[in-house]
């Protein structure tokens, strides 16, 4: 396995300690500009545990899409997860990393051709289809593919609807796939579906697992062995949410149509374990007062231009249709008022927020949002020559004595003490890089105590 090369290293806490106490320390010491991510490896790590405990027939395997930070993916890797990789780079990436080609799956339903040389050759297998003309090119392409047809099943409210894209009708269009597969002599080895992202009902789990088992007897008849489920992504990920009730569903739903444990179950969750893992702070560097507006109670607005934007890491607000909430880094006890937050650019529809409230701010004041973990770093770009968000990983040092043994990392990627004054312990006499075996499914129950006190 690969040692992770990491610009920054990893902070090892002891005491008490926050994010933001960690946001303040960093600002404290006054030579912060730009704005940063501050990454809770604690919050990864009590996420899969709870996830195992609601859901223990069910395999995560990460979403790389929403956030492919080395870090974060080296971490899932040593937990145990699998990985839902869309295009040949997240396979190099995940692969770079020692991940296994078996605990990859090539999770899109329309894949260039040079994408699908390039699994067949690294030994992916597991792949998506959901028409005729991805069919055919598997035959060409990667014939010795276990394909698993994703069929469509929208919830009545996602964040981000995916069926619009991607999804094969379960009835009129999904039993013709599985014949023609038969005819062309692939082998479709089980079905999955996507709620889409960011769902807000739970009851479209238990259709689209109905669905499912309808179609593993189709398939069961055309001639497959029908033997993977994915019930795909859409899990809540923000601080304070929970997979309690959606997780009570999918238990129901596998117990009614899938009683058999030769059945194997596996998911593509994404924001459930990046989003609350990741807080970022900017900084204000300008602002602007205009005149007051009737409908805003005869308070003047103020406009804060931050050091972040929608082309930094707010492209969330864009494309992830996030609801970003803002809070000053320090408290104060002056009035809140009609303001608006802006990016860096000179572009006039760089705007985070349009509308909000704050307590008056001044130029040099840091604000901090919560749950900045999905879909906003892969996406950022330097565009206008401001630079994208470093992040600072910090961990606690009951958990990382147990986690150093696992991560593919030597000494030189830990410091200790203070965020903004690190001390590095003296290196080991041998510098150790974990063998490939760290990477297998771990029992996970040895960082419980840790990662959720």
């Amino acid at each position: 396995m690969k040692v992770i090369e990491e610009e920054q290293p990893v902070y090892v806490m002891e005491g008490p300690w926050s994010p933001l106490s960690v946001i303040r320390e960093i600002v404290d010491e006054g030579a912060q500009e730009d704005p940063f991510y501050v990454m809770d490896l604690g919050e990864v790590v009590a996420r899969y545990h709870q996830w195992k405990e609601l859901m223990p027939r069910v395999e995560p395997f990460y979403a790389v899409k929403c956030n492919d930070d080395k870090l974060l993916l080296s971490t899932l890797a040593a937990l145990g997860t699998g990985f839902d990789c869309a295009s040949k780079a997240e396979i190099q990436l995940v692969t770079s990393l020692g991940v296994r080609p078996e605990r990859i799956v090539f999770a899109n339903p329309a894949k260039p051709a040079s994408h699908m040389r390039w699994a067949a050759a690294a030994g992916v297998n597991a792949i998506t289809f959901d028409s005729e003309t991805e069919l055919v090119k598997t035959k060409h392409y990667m014939p010795q593919a276990q394909l698993i047809i994703r069929i469509r099943c929208d919830a009545a409210s996602a964040q981000c609807p995916l069926g619009i894209k991607f999804g094969c009708d379960p009835v009129t269009e999904a039993p013709r796939l599985l014949k023609l597969a038969a005819v062309l002599g692939l082998s479709v080895v089980g079905v999955s579906f996507h709620v889409g992202s960011g769902a807000a009902e739970c009851g479209v789990y238990a259709r689209g697992v109905r669905h499912a088992r309808e179609l593993f007897d189709a398939g069961g008849a055309a001639g497959h062995r029908m033997r993977i489920l994915d019930v795909g992504g859409g899990f809540p990920g923000n601080g304070g949410t929970c997979i309690r009730e959606v997780s009570a569903v999918i238990n129901s739903a596998l117990e009614t149509h899938f009683p058999s444990r030769e059945v194997r179950v596996i998911a593509e969750p994404g924001r459930y374990f990046a989003a609350a893992a990741y807080t970022l702070a900017t900084m204000i560097h300008a602002t602007r007062e205009l005149p007051a507006k009737e409908e805003e109670g005869g308070a003047n607005h103020m406009m804060y231009f931050m050091n972040d934007g929608v082309y930094g890491s707010f492209n969330c607000v864009l494309y992830d249709h996030q609801q970003v909430v803002a809070e000053p880094l320090e408290a104060s006890s002056e009035r809140a008022g009609p303001c608006s937050l802006w990016g860096p650019t000179c572009d006039g529809l760089d705007c985070v927020l349009a509308a909000c409230s704050l307590p008056p701010q001044r130029a040099g004041s840091w604000l901090v949002f919560r749950d900045m973990g999905a879909y906003t770093l892969p996406v950022a770009s330097a565009f206008n020559g401001f630079p994208t968000p470093r992040v600072r990983a910090v961990v606690d040092k009951r958990l990382w004595s147990t986690l150093k043994e696992l991560w593919p990392l030597t000494e030189a990627h830990f410091s200790f003490g203070r965020v903004t004054a690190p001390q590095t312990p003296p290196p080991s006499p041998e510098p150790r890089t974990p063998p490939p075996s760290s990477l297998n499914p771990l029992d996970h129950t040895m960082f419980v105590e840790c990662a959720l006190k």
